[in-house]
């Protein structure tokens, strides 16, 4: 769906706690945290406006959201055990 948020409290709300622990000790998690966070939020802006950017370009933001949060979630699953 277009526009639709993929924040981390959004997309892991099991991990709520985990990622609010890991945002205030952790400074590397907590960077790549807002890294994520901001790039979710351009892809809405740009969805929300009928991409004016070309495909490719869209489909390296959204590649480069999921690769950022593929890591972020494997940190999360390691904290959270």
């Amino acid at each position: 769906m277009l526009g639709e948020n993929h924040s981390l409290n959004s997309d892991f709300p099991e991990l709520k706690d985990t990622i609010a622990a890991l945002n205030k000790n952790d400074t590397t998690f907590a960077e790549k945290a807002k890294e994520y966070e901001e790039l979710d939020k351009e892809i809405r802006v740009l969805e929300l406006k009928d991409a004016p950017i070309d495909d490719e370009a869209m489909h390296q933001l959204k590649h480069d959201r999921a690769v950022l949060k593929d890591v972020l979630y494997q940190r999360l699953l390691s904290e959270s055990k």
